[in-house]
């Protein structure tokens, strides 16, 4: 009898799927308002200094240091200037009211805010200034954040709202970016129905088909519902035949493991290629990973193909550590890799597998991490829950205080 070989691990997985990955091809030219949640195609530069000129960080009144080199210093306020409106040169022995964003006038070389000065009570004209500034108090430098000419955001971007702010900031209307990654998607399973529809006898609400396709469109892709694909080889060819014809990536849930009614793997390896199959961790075990054929394409062109498992914790898991990466990877950004962080365990998990473990967790007002009680693959809840996913490796217990690592939520959904 023929050994099977020994399965992947997490890692080993992950570095094939990413040595096969290439950024997709094609950019466009798009309005900054329609830029949110796109992979900037090529380095942008400032078209301006930000900011401008000099300017206020605060309200209160523009001092030479000189003036005021003792505190109490009496000036004479020789004029007001609100953002938007440029000073005059400042007199010796004078200060300029001044306003938040507002440019500082030539003569001054400090801000003093105006919890520190004092208007006289005889002569409104005169104020007091109670500190001795020191020279640059205050004071934003034009440039400071951006120089006209230099890089403002680096290719492979993804925009979020603050880096649509910066290139706002710079001067920029519109930003070239990378087309969106193209997804389809479908779910196989004659048990499966749509919220809405009466459930079949011994069947569930497909929950898979809301939770990839928000996460698809959460990275920022183009994704495309194929539906529910009946359990059948012939179906499922098809499916896959139309899903390969214009996306970069097809997506299937369920149909991966090793039954009579999975045959994700026969109708992959007869419409294209299989090369992963099954990694040593929990939940997520039966993961697949190839490429199906476009069919008529005289170039011999293919789509990706990733095969989820059926059980929801396990398709949501699978899909943050290793569809994720692979998606960002065709998206053309840097940094694919889940980050993980060290945390103290605020539990025991003295049950330790063979497999590489990923367990639903949560932070505690403590600062430490909490076990959701049900870690089995089908309940969902478990992941609504939680904020994060710890890294259990293979053969480990757990104790109450030992340093885990821990992967939050909101760093692998963006």
């Amino acid at each position: 009898m023929t050994k099977k070989p020994p399965m992947l691990t997490a890692h080993e997985a992950l570095e094939h799927l990413l040595s096969q990955a290439k950024p997709v091809e094609g950019q466009e030219t798009v309005a900054m308002q329609s830029a949110l949640g796109r992979v900037l195609a090529q380095d942008v530069n400032s078209l301006v200094d930000v900011p401008p000129v000099d300017n206020t960080a605060m309200d209160g009144y523009a001092v030479s240091s000189l003036d005021t080199a003792t505190p109490g210093s009496m000036l004479k306020i020789g004029q007001r200037i609100p953002a938007g409106s440029m000073g005059v040169q400042l007199t010796p022995g004078t200060a300029a009211r001044i306003f938040t964003g507002a440019p500082i006038p030539l003569g001054a070389d400090a801000v003093v805010m105006q919890e520190d000065c004092i208007i006289s009570e005889t002569h409104s004209d005169q104020v007091q200034v109670t500190i001795a500034p020191t020279a640059g108090q205050w004071i934003r430098r034009r440039g400071e954040d951006l120089t006209a000419g230099k890089t403002a955001l680096t290719a492979g971007t993804f925009l979020r709202p603050q880096e649509l702010g910066v290139a706002a900031s710079a001067g920029l209307t519109h930003l070239d970016v990378k087309r969106r990654v193209k997804v389809a998607a479908f779910f196989t399973g004659d048990e499966l129905s749509l919220p809405g529809q009466p459930l079949k006898p011994g069947g569930i609400y497909n929950s898979n088909r809301d939770t990839l396709l928000a996460c698809l469109k959460s990275l920022g892709c183009e994704p495309t519902d194929l539906g529910i694909v009946p359990d059948r080889l012939e179906s499922t060819r098809d499916a896959l035949r139309r899903a390969s014809q214009d996306h970069d990536l097809i997506i299937t849930s369920g149909g991966v493991s090793v039954g009579e009614e999975d045959h994700i793997k026969p109708a992959v390896s007869a419409e294209g290629r299989l090369d992963l199959w099954q990694i040593a961790i929990k939940p997520g075990k039966p993961l697949a990973f190839g490429a199906v054929r476009k069919s008529g394409q005289l170039d011999g062109g293919e789509a990706w193909f990733m095969g989820l498992p059926g059980n929801p914790v396990s398709s949501f898991v699978t899909f943050l550590l290793f569809v994720r990466p692979f998606i960002l990877k065709l998206q053309g950004r840097p940094v694919v890799t889940p980050q993980s962080y060290p945390m103290r365990a605020d539990f025991n998990w003295p049950k330790a597998d063979r497999r590489n473990e990923f367990l639903r967790v949560k932070i505690n007002a403590q600062g430490g991490l909490d076990l959701f009680p049900n870690q089995s693959s089908g309940v969902l809840t478990s992941a609504s829950w939680g904020d994060g996913l710890l890294d259990c490796p293979p053969g480990q217990m757990i104790q109450v205080g030992d340093m885990v690592k821990y992967i939050p939520f909101n760093a692998l959904l963006t």
